[in-house]
C-alpha cells in the first residue's frame, strides 16, 4: 500500500493541493481491485498485482490530463445512492445534495415530483430511493443524459418517469406537488474564472446561460409552475448567488413567494417558491 500511495503522490504532485491529494489517493486506491477500504488506513503489505498497477496507471494518466475524478472512476456517491458518472451529464455537487435534503423535508406518503434538467438523475433517483411512495418524473433536453439517468435508476432499483423535454419550449405536463430543478445558471462571462477540469470535460449545455438572460430557465420554470404546480405545492431551485435578488423580483412578479437558503459555504444557493395566497 505504501508504494501505491507513493505513486499517486509522485504523479499528481504539483497538480493538486495536499488535501486534494489525500482525497485522490483514498478514492483511487480504495476502488482498485482487491483493495478494501480498511486497507487504505491499515496499510497492509499487498501482493504484487500487474492488473491493479495498470488500472492505477491509467487512472493517473487521465487525472494528469485534467479529467475529473468522478469520470475517471466512473461513478460518484450522492445522497446515499451510487451513480454512474460520465461526460453525458454534469457531475453532481455537494450543493445539489443540500437541495435534495431541503426537498426531503416535504416528505409524505403521496407526493408527485418533477425534476427539470435531471442530468445523471441524481435528484430524482435520490428522492425516489428515499421515498418509494413518491411519483417521480424527470425531464432533460439531452437524450444522452436521459440514457445515463435511466441506467442509474435501474441500478438503484427505482422507478422514475424520464422524458425528453425542453422547459424553454415545453408548457405541457401534469400537476405536481413539488417541482425541483438545478438548471444551467452560470453566465458565459463567468467561465473565465472556472477550472479547466470543468470547462474541458463537463457538458456546457448543463452549465451555461447567455449573459443577456441568465435567468431564462427560472423564468420558464415559473411560467410552467403557474399552471402545473398544485396550490399548496413548492418549487425548489439551485441558484446562482449573483442573481438571487433578480430571481426574487422575477418570481414575485409572477405571483410567487420566495425563500432562500444558504449552502454549506454560506452562499445563497437555494430557493423555495410557493404560490402567494391570492393565487
Amino acid at each position: 500500500m505504501h508504494s501505491l500511495r507513493r505513486k499517486v503522490a509522485e504523479r499528481l504532485d504539483g497538480i493538486f493541493s495536499k488535501p486534494e491529494l489525500d482525497v485522490m489517493a483514498r478514492e483511487l486506491l480504495c476502488n482498485l481491485p482487491g483493495v478494501r477500504r480498511n486497507d487504505f488506513y491499515l496499510e497492509p503489505v499487498l501482493e504484487a498485482d500487474n492488473m491493479r498497477d495498470r488500472i492505477l496507471d491509467g487512472w493517473l494518466e487521465r487525472l494528469v490530463k485534467g479529467e475529473p475524478l468522478q469520470y475517471v472512476l466512473g461513478f460518484t456517491d450522492f445522497c446515499g445512492v451510487r451513480l454512474k458518472c460520465d461526460p453525458r451529464a454534469l457531475i453532481p455537487r455537494q450543493e445539489t445534495s443540500e437541495l435534495v435534503e431541503w426537498v426531503a423535508e416535504e416528505a409524505s406518503a403521496e407526493v408527485s415530483l418533477l425534476d427539470i434538467g435531471t442530468g445523471t438523475g441524481c435528484i430524482a433517483i435520490a428522492l425516489a430511493k428515499k421515498y418509494p411512495g413518491w411519483c417521480v418524473s424527470a425531464w432533460d433536453i439531452s437524450l444522452d443524459a436521459l440514457e445515463l439517468a435511466n441506467e442509474n435508476a435501474v441500478t438503484n432499483g427505482v422507478t422514475v418517469n424520464f422524458c425528453q423535454k425542453d422547459i424553454l419550449e415545453e408548457q405541457d405536463g401534469g400537476m405536481f406537488d413539488i417541482i425541483v430543478s438545478n438548471p444551467p445558471y452560470i453566465a458565459l462571462s463567468e467561465s473565465a474564472g472556472m477550472e479547466p477540469t470543468v470547462l474541458e470535460h463537463e457538458p456546457h449545455i448543463a452549465l451555461f446561460v447567455p449573459d443577456c438572460d441568465p435567468l431564462q430557465f427560472y423564468r420558464a420554470i415559473g411560467l410552467f409552475a403557474k399552471n402545473h404546480l398544485k396550490p399548496e405545492g413548492s418549487i425548489y431551485l439551485e441558484i446562482n448567488p449573483l442573481y438571487a435578488d433578480r430571481l426574487e423580483n422575477l418570481l414575485e412578479e409572477e405571483g410567487f413567494e420566495v425563500q432562500f437558503r444558504n449552502d454549506i459555504s454560506q452562499k445563497r444557493r437555494m430557493a423555495k417558491i410557493h404560490h402567494t395566497n391570492d393565487n
